[in-house]
This record gives C-alpha cells, structure tokens and sequence, in this order.
C-alpha cells in the first residue's frame, strides 16, 4: 500500500476556493475510482469531488463548513501499489469535478437569474486505462434507465460518459433493460411552490406508472443516506442527523431525504423529544454572523451589477381574468390525464411570447461594445423558482413552439428539479425574457430587478376577487395583478405599457392563446 495525497481540483475558469458542503466518506473507508467524496459550493455551482482511486480515506483534510483552496490538500488515501503511477497521478490532481445533473445549479438575481454560468466547471478524467470514466450521478442514471456504461461511447472531455450521452443511449434502445421503468413522481405546479420531490426508480418488472418506493421510519438511523447538499445544509441548521430522518423515496435502492422530509421531521416533534423538548431552530437565529459566500453572495453581486447598470423603470397594472379562470378550469381535468397539472403560468408564458414577437425591444439586450441593441428571435423565458439556496431561473426554450400542456409539464419539471439543486448549468442559460411569481407568497405588486442583460422582467401577483366595474356596477370579479420591470436604455415606459396591456388582452380573452 502506498499513501497517495490528493487535492481539491480545478472547479472552473476563475475560481480560486470553494465550500466544503459536506463529506460523503468518514477516514476509514474504503473508496472506488469515481466515488463522491464530497461536495463543494463555489460561487458558481455544487460539484461532485470524485475519488481518483480505489483505495481506504486515512484522513481527510478539511471540515465541512471550511473555505478551502484549490489545489490544496483535503484526502489522503492508502491504495494499492498497482494504482498508482506518475501517469495516474499527474490525471488524478490536474483533474476538475463537473457539475452534475443532479447537482450543478446557478444561482439567480432576486426576481432573475445570474448570468455568471460560464465557469461552472469542467470534466473529471480518470487516473487510468480500462475503465468507464463517468461521474457518479451518470452512473446512477446509467441504472436507472438500465443502459449498460461500457456500451456508451463517450463524448466527454478524455471519453468521458456524460449524462447525455446515457440518455441518448437509452432513447436509441441500445443495450438497455427493457424491464427497467423511471418514475417522475407526482407533478407539482411551478407556480403554487409545491416542492413535489421528482423520484427514480429502477426495480425490475414494474410498470411506468409506479408510486416512489416509501420508506419507513426506522428505530436506528440509517448508515447511509442519499440528499442534496442543500438538503443536508437545512438538517444540520436544524440540529438533525440526516440518517434519522425518515425518506418519502428512494434512488438507486438507497434512502433519498428530501427538504420536505426534513421540515416534516423537525415539525414532527421526533427531534424535540430527543432533545430534550427544547425546540430546534431551522437556520441560523437572531445575533449570528453568516458568512457571505458561494452562491449566496453571487445573487447580491449579480443583483447589484443588474440594478447599477440598467435604469430601471417598473409599470403595474391590473385586469378581469375571470374568463382565464374558466378556461383554465375547464383544461385542467384533461390536462390531468395527461399527467400535467395545469396552472396559470403557463397561459402567461404563452401571453408573453406572443407579446414579445410584437415588441421585440422587451426581448433584447444591449451590446455595450459594439454599441447595438440585440432584438433575439429566440423565446426562451427563465421560470423564477425559490428554492433554499436562494431563487433559481431554469429556462424554458423555445416557448413560443410549445403548447400549453407542454409548457406546464416543462416548468414542473424544471422547478421540481430547481429546488432539489438538479439542474445542469446549461438549464439555467440562454433566458431572452424572466417571468417571476410574487403571488404564491402573498404578494400583490413587485419591482422585479431584471437579469442582465436582459430588458426586462414580469411579475405575476395573484388572481383574487376583488371590486371590479362592469357596466357601471362594481361587482366582485376574479382579477390578476401585473408588473414589469423594463430596461429604460431599451425600452420606453409608455412600451412597457403596451407590452402589458396586450399581454392583459391575451389573457382576458384566453381563447385566443388556443388558436
């Protein structure tokens, strides 16, 4: 056995340090090539740190809570002298951790999404010959859609499998179980801020329309326990070992703890009983100093950029959407067979498009160094979603070429996926135009700060009865509340106005979106 040291690898173009999240491996344990180690928060994204070899941990560097620097030391392993070699090891310490599907996530600007996606990370290449290099989340998706790895032909940085590249396999056909089925799990409304958790499962002969696998609560906690960082985060602010909590689903046949599993587990009272009655706290409490860091200070710094560079200038209005609550009531049940539940988002995503392609200047963004205004013929409208580390902004493509139930089906998944920090940096990109949803938490009008460079952003407030004259009665009507935030360099606030007025046109006559 030989002691090899292995440092924090190159996280991405530009940064210099990152958050030790947490610790997914204790000094004692034997590890294979590949094996998440830990995750570590930059101010860009969550990335895996994978093992370069196989081998036993003997002493781990770093806490959990610790700002550490890249290419310092955090994991020192004994491994076999056959692993290692100059070539295995010149790999295993230039390497970088890639954002997973599964982990990587940008974070957003108050009501719009960060633009600093660029430096997420790059790929993670392995320490030898005659080996499947992918990283630990493709794998796991590798299983559950039953694509056999050592088929996939990789198109990763030095070969590596990609989770695109497993799903491309399995879209083929190729080299797959055919008694392997995946489970979405109940669908959530982006719009309502239901944070359905999005469950796999990949048991042999079931059918497609499985329930996620249930796990009850145990007598002892558990050895191990799958959860996202943000979700192991929400336990310990909580004063909760993350294997006692009780897992609605489960991944890969192991527990997978959800921040509903947690919040239900600390509201249950379990925690207080143990101990001692005393009530737990769910974050940091009143006199605490937290550090300003990761992704955190990314959203102030990309709040600020915004709100310095693009003058901004809000317009707030309000319109009689009874008939949209009749239309939408009257899709909703079809919509549901189809397995969608249809909120009212997605008639305003589909109002917005249809809007822009009318006012291109609330679809652009400006060029400052050639000096031009770039109108996009590109629809691609980013969904605000909170989540607890902060708003995230996934991107629906192309929205303009999608139905309704396409768009409701989209947005769920993204959001689900959003608030259990799932998405690939590319989901997070590309955005021409930001709808945020102030009303699923009480909200009635907002000054969104746009995401630059974007020109602008809508708020939705929440459809509520309220007086309404008709006729020359007031009567009580089901009404929307609307705002916008515009960049005053592109566009003029009396635009601004009519973008919102047709926008209120749209969906005051829904039918019109059908057609």
């Amino acid at each position: 056995m030989a002691k090899q040291q292995f440092e924090l690898p190159d996280l991405g173009e530009g940064i210099a340090e990152g958050e030790l999240v947490s610790w997914l491996v204790a000094e004692g344990d034997a590890v294979t090539a590949d094996q998440t180690l830990a995750d570590v928060e930059t101010d860009k994204a969550v990335v895996e740190v994978p093992s370069p070899y196989d081998g036993t941990v003997t002493e781990l560097h770093a806490d959990e809570g610790e700002v550490v620097d890249v290419d310092s030391v955090i994991v020192t392993f004994d491994v076999p002298d056959a692993e290692v070699d100059d070539e295995a090891a010149a790999e295993s310490t230039d390497a970088s951790a890639e954002p997973s599907a599964e982990q990587a996530v940008e974070p957003a600007v108050d009501e719009a999404p960060t633009d600093a996606a660029d430096d997420a990370g790059s790929e993670v290449t392995g320490p030898a010959e005659g080996r499947v290099f992918a990283a630990p989340s493709t794998r796991t998706l590798a299983r559950e859609l039953g694509v056999d790895l050592a088929a996939v032909s990789g198109n990763g940085q030095g070969g590596r499998v990609t989770a695109a590249d497993v799903r491309a396999a399995a879209a083929s056909g190729a080299d797959t179980d055919d008694d392997v089925t995946v489970d979405s799990g109940p669908v959530a409304a982006a719009s309502t801020g239901a944070g359905t958790e999005q469950a796999a499962t990949s048991e042999s002969a079931g059918t497609a329309d499985r329930e996620p696998v249930v796990v009850e609560s145990e007598d002892a906690a558990r050895d191990r326990t799958l959860a996202m960082p943000a979700t192991r985060k929400l336990a310990r602010g909580a004063g909760v070992d993350i294997n006692d909590v009780p897992a609605s689903v489960q991944r890969s046949g192991e527990p997978y703890v959800t921040p509903e599993d947690v919040r239900a587990y600390v509201e249950s009272g379990d925690t207080a009983a143990e101990a001692g009655g005393s009530e737990v706290a769910a974050g940091p409490s009143s006199g605490e100093r937290v550090p300003y860091r990761g992704i955190r200070r990314t959203i102030g710094e990309q709040m600020a950029r915004s709100k310095y560079t693009a003058p901004h200038v809000s317009h707030h209005d309000e319109f009689d959407a009874t008939d949209l609550v009749g239309v939408r009531e009257d899709l909703a049940a079809p919509a549901e067979q189809e397995g969608v539940n249809l909120t009212y988002l997605p008639f305003v995503v589909k109002a917005v498009t249809r809007a822009l392609q009318e006012f291109p200047f609330l679809n652009a963004s400006l060029d400052e160094d050639a000096e031009e205004i770039v109108l996009h013929d590109e629809y691609n409208i980013g969904i605000a979603v909170a989540t607890d580390a902060g708003l995230m902004v996934p991107v629906v493509e192309h929205a303009d070429r999608k139905s309704l139930v396409e768009l409701a089906a989209e947005i769920d998944d993204l959001a689900t996926r959003a608030r259990n920090r799932e998405l690939s940096r590319e989901e997070m990109q590309g955005g021409t135009f930001t709808i945020t949803n102030i009303g699923v938490i009480g909200g009635e009008f907002s000054s969104p700060i746009i995401n630059h460079p974007e020109a602008a952003i809508l708020a939705m407030g929440p459809i509520a009865k309220r007086p309404w004259v008709v006729d020359d009665d007031v009567v009580a009507r089901k009404t929307m509340r609307l705002s916008i935030s515009v960049d005053h360099r592109l566009v003029d606030g009396a635009d601004a106005a009519q973008f919102t007025n047709r926008i209120q046109e749209l969906l005051g006559a829904p039918a019109r979106l059908l057609l």
